[in-house]
């Protein structure tokens, strides 16, 4: 391949730093998001494999923590991968024949897409694959194109590292070789390097696979249990729809970069790669962001294609780059907390208004939607809630201080209380729910309980005696988490270790 310019050259890394910057700006506000507090907590537990996720996320958001509490250090964890991000869908532009305008226009749109920007504002196992999986077609795309086969092995292993962060990696991996197999490009599969990758691929991923056999496959437990009432289940249409919906008002530059690869013989194949993809987590039913980190080399795919159009006008140029600019911006308070909150649920509600899109539509999964926008509201009222057990805890006399022992209903409660809570110097933090469940009842009789949230009534009936020792609120949290209860119980009817499978609860 010819080389580029150095001021060219040096767009990418101009570009990615831009977005790293951008997000790390705009991420840490409001607070910790309610599964990053259980990312941290699991990291704090080193394991090859987690419940509900595997090790990547939790370990980072871990690691970002390992000097106390800071919502900046963790946000960015997920900017630096957005930066990535960025920095590799130029180098796709680049490599499907695009200059220096094509790298701008890939670098705003991946920025923009909303999706791509809720990605890269919180630590979440798809953090990852926004670096990583554009990374998987450019190089699968370079060795089409000549590249020598041993790249086959970076592609195992970036697979194999992606499948510790995300396992839905596999079926983008497993589109990429069907689509290769739809067209001439399929001769690149047949080499020994390209077996040689898939085993260390294996050999990667075969530590988490290991761990879900040892514990009965808890992942695919949980996978089957959402799918009975609380994911949104999509048809084909709805599921589509939500692709566009998405990836908002700049949706169009992906969809020509998906034309583009279609009438392109020799790119044929990232196409079909995408069809499958999609197709696959139809079947599966996945939720509709789960696909998300391959809009990455579509967008440059259009890029390129919008900078063909545009060659012959500067003018042309200058008004695209800014209607890509402002129509990104629009999306930007809904997907990054930089409104104070009263601000950002009336700009939600006046933007849906206007584009007559209902919440619900918008929803993954079946709960009342909150004012904010669902992943703001599971950023509120985390340390109030630590601070309203430490009271209800501080209040028990000191023979039963030394013997409590704190339950919550979900992982974010019970990561909230253990890890805003320790300078409360509060007692360990038990609960039924996915990663918790397996840690168990960490020694403690039971015999004083701290009851947290809704289903406390339930957990009453083994005691002697329960009492509403507190009730729960903050502003701009979910509805569900409203008012529950805190609840001292005493007397325990039986060993909390004989009572422990009864609390389990994978969803």
């Amino acid at each position: 391949m010819p080389q580029m310019p150095a001021s060219r050259s040096r767009l990418p890394l101009i570009a990615a730093t831009a977005a790293f910057l951008l997000h790390l700006i705009g991420n840490p506000h409001y607070g910790f998001f309610r599964d990053e507090l259980y990312f941290i907590v699991c990291g704090q537990h080193p394991q090859w494999n987690y419940v509900d996720q595997p090790p990547v996320a939790p370990l980072l958001a871990a690691a970002s923590q390992l000097f106390g509490p800071s919502l900046v250090l963790l946000r960015a964890v997920p900017a630096f991968f957005a930066g990535a991000g960025v920095y590799v869908t130029c180098l796709l532009a680049v490599e499907l024949g695009g200059a220096a305008f094509s790298q701008i226009i890939a670098a705003l749109v991946v920025f923009f897409i909303p999706v791509l920007t809720d990605f890269g504002m919180k630590v979440s196992p798809d953090m990852v694959g926004l670096w990583l999986w554009p990374l998987l077609a450019l190089y699968t795309l370079r060795l089409t194109k000549g590249a020598d086969r041993r790249w086959w092995l970076a592609i195992g292993a970036i697979t194999g590292i992606c499948i510790q962060s995300k396992y839905s990696v596999l079926f983008f991996a497993i589109a990429l070789v069907l689509g290769l197999l739809l067209t001439p490009q399929r001769g690149i599969l047949f080499s020994r390097w390209f077996f040689l990758g898939g085993l260390l691929s294996g050999l990667i991923a075969l530590p988490a696979f290991l761990w879900q056999v040892h514990y009965g496959y808890p992942m695919l437990e949980i996978l089957r249990n959402v799918q009975h009432g609380k994911n949104v289940m999509l048809g084909p249409a709805a599921y589509v729809l939500q692709q566009f919906l998405l990836t908002g008002f700049l949706a169009a530059v992906w969809i020509g970069g998906l034309i583009r690869l279609l009438r392109t013989p020799s790119l044929r194949f990232l196409a079909y790669a995408y069809f499958i993809l999609i197709a696959i987590m139809i079947l599966l039913h996945g939720k509709s962001y789960y696909p998300a980190d391959v809009y990455p080399y579509l967008i440059a795919a259009g890029a390129v294609r919008i900078e063909r159009w545009t060659s012959g006008s500067r003018i042309a140029r200058i008004a695209v780059a800014t209607a890509t600019l402002l129509l990104g911006m629009l999306t930007v308070p809904l997907v990054m907390p930089l409104l104070p909150e009263a601000q950002a649920a009336e700009y939600q509600e006046r933007l849906l208004g206007v584009l007559r899109i209902s919440r619900g539509s918008l929803a993954t999964e079946h709960q009342r939607q909150p004012e904010l926008p669902t992943d703001f509201a599971d950023m509120h009222g985390w340390p109030e809630l630590a601070a309203s057990v430490a009271q209800v805890y501080q209040s028990l006399p000191p023979d039963e201080r030394a013997q409590a022992v704190i339950f919550a209903q979900n992982y974010g409660e019970a990561a909230a209380i253990e890890f805003l809570g320790r300078r409360y110097q509060l007692p360990a933090v038990i609960s039924g729910h996915n990663q918790y469940y397996l840690w168990g009842p960490r020694g403690y009789s039971g015999n004083v309980l701290i009851c947290v949230g809704g289903n406390c009534d339930s957990v009453a009936k083994q005691f002697q005696a329960c009492s509403v020792a507190a009730r729960f609120t903050a502003p701009w949290i979910q509805p569900y988490e409203r008012e529950i209860p805190i609840m001292v119980c005493r007397g325990i009817n039986q060993p909390l270790s004989e009572l422990w499978p009864k609390a389990k609860l994978y969803i």
